[in-house]
């Protein structure tokens, strides 16, 4: 978002100055508020000035906070743009920034004052979630944990390539009494597929079949293929089944979407991004993998992981 001004400045001065301050309930809400744009991996906003004031290196000047050092975080380039680097999450806040100039020679300086909020955000955590369930040997049998263990391996690397990664949420068996058949021992497998960070494995390309969304998708479809043909295998056996073996039409699958510790999503706070997840704002917090952020009138800061 550009501000406007009265007018061009023909002659005269102009000072910018960003400094962050604690949320306040006059300040303007307004996520990416200024002309935001993010810089990965680190999290990072663009912010514009009116470009009307042709804003130079020389003629501008950024008074910041000693938390906040220009030389590393902040800077102001030739065009006016405001930029910040390696924003952290304790860089959010209301950012004021005021300008000084005159529309002509002859009439006063003129002030504009503006507030924006600018808030850290980032991606959400999602994946596909799996259950399924085995046939097993009985539950105290030691070849229930090595085919827990081969099948995790198969997993993972039917979804390496796709930098994708498997985990085991749970594992259990049970004696589960059957109508025809009697008790039977079956293992309840929950795990689950995501996409690896960039700092655990370097991506496959960079177009937009890569994104994490499309590379989950496909190893979704591989898992399926998977356990699919697990069924058509035991189908073409002669002989009695083996002692462990998948059970047919027990894959269950669910797209599970959480934030962050300290971040939420609220559509109505920020109506631009519903589904980004936001860092928390000062009275509220998240302490786990939610997806919104909880009420805490003890929580003074931004991206409160307690309510303290």
């Amino acid at each position: 978002m550009e501000a406007s001004a009265a007018g061009r400045a023909r002659r005269g001065w102009r000072r910018a100055r960003a400094a962050g301050s604690p949320l306040s309930r006059g300040a303007v809400l307004l996520l990416l508020a200024a002309f935001l744009v993010r810089a990965p991996p680190a999290v990072g906003y663009l912010v514009r000035v009116p470009r009307g004031f042709r804003l130079s290196q020389d003629a501008v000047k950024i008074v910041g906070s000693p938390n906040f050092p220009e030389n590393s975080t902040a800077q102001i380039t030739s065009t006016g743009s405001l930029v910040f680097q390696n924003f952290e999450e304790s860089m959010s806040g209301v950012y004021t920034c005021f300008l000084e100039y005159k529309p002509t020679v002859e009439e006063i300086v003129k002030n504009i004052q503006l507030k924006y909020v600018i808030y850290a955000y980032r991606e959400p955590h999602y994946y596909y979630q799996f259950t399924a369930r085995y046939h097993a040997a009985p539950c105290n049998s030691i070849y229930n944990i090595s085919f827990e263990k081969k099948l995790l391996q198969i997993l993972s690397k039917l979804v390496l390539d796709l930098s994708c990664e498997i985990a085991l949420l749970k594992s259990e068996c049970h004696r589960v009494k059957m109508q025809r058949a009697g008790l039977q021992n079956e293992l309840f497998f929950t795990f689950s597929v995501s996409s690896l960070d960039a700092e655990k494995g370097p991506k496959p390309c960079l177009d937009h079949s890569c994104e994490a969304s499309k590379r989950l998708s496909k190893a979704k479809n591989l898992i399926e293929r998977f356990f699919n043909q697990q069924v058509e295998v035991l189908g073409r056996r002669a002989e009695p089944l083996p002692e462990i073996y998948y059970i047919e039409g027990t894959l269950q699958m669910v797209w599970i979407n959480r934030c962050f510790p300290g971040y939420g999503m609220n559509v109505l706070k920020h109506p631009r991004c519903p589904e980004c997840c936001v860092i928390c704002s000062p009275g509220s917090y998240n302490p786990r993998d939610g997806i919104h952020c909880l009420q805490c009138n003890n929580s003074l800061v931004y991206g409160a992981k307690a309510c303290i």
